[in-house]
């Protein structure tokens, strides 16, 4: 069994559900996907770090990946782990929701690894409309990183691809709703 087949049996055991619930973007759907649920298994997050990782090795420059605290983390944390045991350096970095409330005040975690002018992928657990992606790639530009694209484990297939290439930015994601559902 392919990595990709494994992680999606992950994803449906762990992570689907079918009930009733309102995203972060505010709409109400039928289903959710519980993405954390996948990327903190031990299993799920080292085959989450391999894939991502695959997704972006052959990606010119790549500095660092990492995206809007939680969902981000444990893929940030996987990816720059299986890049590493690559060969190839890439810092994971994480995005608060707010400031940091003492000491530095920063909005960014990792700081130090990734200069101004870095260049960076953001990373997700799930993409429905990529307002969350665009939050994470303008704080990032705003700390200074150089934003190349994002990727996803679920894109949920309702106009969040659109949206990010609207803003010139490319998604790349590991499963589509219909391939998980099909």
């Amino acid at each position: 069994m392919s990595d990709k087949e494994r992680l999606k049996q992950i994803i449906l055991e762990m992570s689907y559900e079918k009930r009733k619930v309102v995203l972060a973007s505010g709409r109400e759907s039928d289903f959710y996907f519980d993405g954390k649920q996948t990327t903190l298994h031990s299993e799920g997050g080292l085959l989450v770090g391999r894939l991502f990782y695959e997704a972006i090795k052959d990606v010119e420059g790549v500095d660092g990946v990492g995206g809007i605290t939680l969902g981000a983390d444990p893929i940030a944390t996987a990816t720059s782990i299986a890049a590493w045991l690559d060969g190839r350096p890439m810092h994971a970095f994480i995005i608060r929701k707010e400031p940091k409330g003492h000491g530095t005040g920063q909005w960014l975690e990792g700081r130090k690894n990734l200069p101004p002018g870095s260049k960076v992928v953001i990373v997700e657990d799930v993409v429905t409309t990529g307002g969350s992606s665009m939050k994470a790639v303008n704080r990032a530009k705003e700390e200074g990183l150089e934003v190349l694209g994002i990727v996803s484990l679920v894109d949920r297939e309702e106009g969040g691809r659109e949206n990010i290439e609207k803003e010139g930015y490319w998604l790349k994601a590991i499963f589509t709703k219909s391939e998980l559902l099909a």
